[in-house]
């Protein structure tokens, strides 16, 4: 009985010790931008994309054939500037595809196969969240269009602690002050270029609704219709939130969150 306990216990400790080796280092984030709405986060060896609009972005860096790792790819809703190159990166690197159900569905029906979208195919909803290998994932609403399912915005919380929260195309919307009290927001990803997402002012003002540490702009300067910079968003963000630090980053630089 003594040797069976003192078998266990090893096995456990040496579980926890493969845990903490798994997960080292996981605390900060590197995120990357490419444009638009594309981003790349990595942390712990894991590897998220989030809409990745590759071919075909005016201001995107990089090729579909230079991205050779992820684990999940995160669509936000189903306009050609978020899907992007999904279906493809998806096939060639394995990764699990997560969207709302109708958006899942619609990715099957373009070539996706079902072993690629989260569920088996079914992909999931807005609601609480849910664990994928340690990272925790909350589907949020997002105030846009789109032609299938509704679009949405997400909340990804590493291992190592950090939280990120990716808007997707959205206006700014009241429940911005529940997510941000629910979870604690270390970096937001927010549009801010108009027309078809909220622009400058709603930008800085939904700052003060999701009270994030940190934050960095996307989806403008890529279509004549959208703001051309940040400029505004910036100057707008030290007067309406100075408490949140704001960082520019141009397609192909990176940003290493630390939680």
């Amino acid at each position: 009985m003594k040797k069976l306990l003192s078998l266990f216990t090893t096995m456990v400790v040496l579980t926890m010790l493969l845990i903490s080796a798994a997960y080292a280092g996981t605390g900060d984030v590197t995120i990357t931008f490419w444009g638009e709405s594309a981003f790349k986060l990595e942390s712990g060896g894991k590897t998220i994309l989030i809409d990745p609009w590759i071919t075909g972005n005016p201001v995107c860096p990089v090729k579909v054939e230079d991205i050779t790792a992820a684990d999940l790819i995160l669509v936000t809703h189903d306009h050609f500037d978020h899907v992007g190159d999904t279906i493809d990166i998806a096939k060639r690197t394995g990764a699990t595809v997560v969207a709302v159900y109708e958006t899942a569905l619609k990715l099957q029906n373009n070539g996706l196969p079902p072993q690629n979208v989260l569920f088996g195919g079914f992909g999931r909803d807005i609601g609480g969240p849910i664990d994928i290998n340690g990272i925790s994932l909350v589907m949020t609403p997002a105030v846009h269009s789109s032609e299938s399912g509704v679009p949405v915005g997400y909340i990804i919380k590493f291992p190592g602690g950090a939280t990120v929260y990716h808007a997707g195309d959205t206006a700014i919307f009241g429940d911005m002050l529940i997510y941000g009290t629910l979870y604690p927001i270390d970096m937001a990803l927010l549009p801010i270029g108009g027309a078809f997402t909220m622009d400058a002012v709603q930008a800085a003002e939904s700052l003060k609704l999701l009270r994030p540490r940190k934050a960095i702009p996307m989806h403008y300067g890529t279509f004549p219709m959208l703001a051309p910079n940040a400029d505004q968003f910036v100057t707008l963000a030290k007067k309406m939130a100075p408490g949140v630090g704001v960082t520019v980053l141009q397609p192909g630089e990176k940003y290493i969150l630390q939680p």
